[in-house]
């Protein structure tokens, strides 16, 4: 039941992307950035002051590594909802497991000296099938540059997600690791905001709509409840199906897309969606139980068996 947490963090995430593409008509994918993380810290840090937690950190350089690489993800992924239909975006995101696995398999092709894991590398190998199936539409039209900004976006997260788990492994716990996190989105949506001025007047959106602040809202508490659940399965629930409830996230944004905003999609794109889902899922499985290794890390999860 444990496990039922990643579930519950996919449907938000998918909630978050609804947020960000609407927020988008209002706002610079900075701003958003930033509100983002002003919400974060603020709900975090009340939750850690609750819990009689402390901000005082032996990894300073880990979260800094983290938050850099983690925002700027996280800043070309916004970007890349606002431009493409929600579920393309929310899918092109979850190849992020994916690039682990080509991670792991190069990493375990270089130890064993040759060996090939062939069910991963076709795993690997499906799921760029299935990327190229799910942006046959964006080929033939001005989308395909916001296509691989969002594919770019997936592959920093998935060095975002090893930082995560490394700092998991050392015993920082997940409501810190969340909370600087938001701090990074603070600074980098402040700076990002006054690079676009290009010297002029920095640009600060109105938050005097109401539908407007209840949006950037929605951001910042759909995104800090989101990696709190997900990280939290990973901690408490079995690994295997932790990893591949993630994938559900696929299927909420695709629902949210078509009732929210019209989206319609071709055969091409539901079966790429489907494929990429499935080679994810049987990446994961490989990592997670296939070898000795996979099985002494399964306690975690597959994220960290690059440590």
């Amino acid at each position: 039941m444990q496990s039922l947490w990643m579930l519950f963090a996919s449907f938000l995430f998918a909630a978050m992307g609804v947020c960000v593409k609407l927020a988008s008509d209002m706002f610079s994918t900075s701003e958003i950035v930033m509100y983002r993380g002003i919400v974060g810290v603020t709900v975090l840090l009340i939750l850690i002051r609750l819990q009689g937690g402390t901000l005082k950190t032996r990894f300073a350089m880990g979260h800094l590594w983290r938050s850099i690489v983690g925002v700027i993800s996280l800043w070309l992924w916004f970007y890349s909802i606002a431009k493409l239909p929600l579920a393309t975006a929310m899918t092109l995101n979850y190849l992020s497991p994916i690039w682990i696995a080509v991670w792991l398999f190069a990493h375990g092709w270089w130890q064993a000296k040759n060996q090939v894991a062939w069910p991963l590398l076709v795993a690997v190998g499906m799921s760029f099938v299935g990327v190229v199936l799910l942006l046959q539409p964006a080929f033939q039209s001005d989308q395909l540059v916001y296509a691989l900004i969002a594919i770019f976006s997936s592959i920093l997260t998935a060095v975002a997600y090893m930082q995560v788990r490394k700092l998991g492994l050392a015993g920082e716990p997940e409501n810190r690791v969340v909370f600087y996190f938001a701090v990074s989105n603070v600074v980098a949506g402040l700076l990002g905001t006054f690079a676009e001025a290009g010297g002029g007047p920095a640009v600060f959106h109105s938050l005097n709509t109401g539908h407007g602040f209840l949006l950037l809202l929605g951001i910042g508490l759909f995104a800090t409840a989101a990696q709190i659940s997900m990280t939290r399965a990973y901690r408490l629930g079995n690994t295997l199906v932790v990893a591949n409830l993630q994938y559900t996230g696929i299927v909420f944004s695709s629902i949210w897309g078509v009732l929210v905003f019209s989206d319609s999609f071709d055969w091409h794109s539901w079966l790429g969606i489907g494929i990429i889902l499935a080679s994810g899922s049987a990446a994961t499985f490989y990592n997670t139980r296939n070898t000795e290794r996979g099985k002494a890390v399964a306690s975690t999860d597959p994220i960290a068996s690059e440590v």
